[in-house]
């Protein structure tokens, strides 16, 4: 990887840890209700990528189906999550979905598991458990729950998303955030009250964190790591953005005063092992053969 996107990867994985910290002190110490801080987020998003919003790709109703799901699911979960969890182990609990994927992928695209991947899963799930894990026994905490409600919402979408080709990434990001939206928005007139309230008492650092969400997080974040993506082979990129666990964990302890004990780091470094032995599978035997025949 050359030396100028190395950096760029960087850059966004800091970026992705500290906008996690950052919706924490949003949701928790501010105050500002979940629902509407993800739909005021996505409605700037909209406007964002407007340009890039028609033609619709085909097939519509897994487009559809891919926004809510990477969008107002995920960060609804999300954010509802982090008002009670601390962003640390948000950051572990939610390596749940390399798992989800994998497993997900067997169901709904027949894709095969070797031992390889078996084992990649069960570490990943013994440093969650190990997270989750004090004196008297498992104890996964109600903001815990809806992180893991969003890594399954988000690799789902990731695995419909397989079934997808030729979209840009930025009339993707234009599509989920105007199908995320709508029911983000609805969702927050029907369960939450005072939100513009909230929001009008935090002023000018509620404008600044959903601004950075939306324009910095989803729409630069987000498209620069597509476009590295597309030069760079997963298996190179997968691993290095284990470094957004790590940021996130790192901006906790700075900014939100996240507790960071042994069982927290011992659990982080057998999830992230988890996901990295996943990541590093090995590719599949006719993949290597019919780029042998290419060269």
């Amino acid at each position: 990887m050359k030396l100028r996107d190395f950096l760029l990867l960087v850059l966004v994985c800091l970026v992705w840890g500290y906008s996690n910290v950052l919706s924490k002190i949003v949701v928790g110490q501010w105050a500002v209700p979940p629902l509407f801080f993800a739909a005021i987020r996505f409605a700037i998003v909209i406007a964002a990528t407007l340009p890039w919003l028609l033609p619709m790709p085909r097939p519509r109703w897994r487009i559809v189906a891919i926004g809510i799901l990477m969008g107002a699911g995920n960060f609804a979960l999300l954010f509802i999550g982090l008002q009670s969890a601390s962003p640390s182990a948000a950051a572990v609990v939610i390596q749940i979905g390399v798992p989800f994927t994998t497993l997900l992928s067997i169901v709904v695209l027949g894709e095969r598991i070797h031992w390889r991947r078996a084992l990649g899963i069960a570490l990943t799930l013994a440093g969650v458990l190990l997270v989750v894990w004090n004196p008297d026994g498992i104890a996964l905490s109600t903001g815990l729950w809806f992180v893991v409600g969003a890594a399954f919402t988000g690799s789902l979408g990731a695995v419909l998303m397989k079934q997808v080709e030729d979209v840009k990434p930025l009339r993707f990001q234009a599509w989920v955030g105007l199908v995320s939206f709508v029911p983000l928005a609805l969702a927050s007139a029907a369960f939450e009250h005072n939100q513009w309230g909230s929001a009008a008492a935090v002023g000018w650092p509620f404008v600044g964190a959903v601004l950075f969400a939306a324009l910095v997080v989803s729409v630069l974040g987000h498209t620069s790591y597509y476009g590295l993506i597309q030069r760079y082979e997963a298996n190179l990129l997968a691993p290095l953005t284990l470094m957004t666990p790590i940021f996130t964990i790192a901006f906790g302890v700075m900014l939100t005063s996240d507790r960071l004990d042994a069982r927290m780091v011992a659990g982080a470094v057998l999830a992230l092992a988890g996901v990295l032995v996943v990541a590093l599978r090995q590719r599949p035997a006719s993949a290597l053969l019919a780029e042998r025949e290419q060269a």
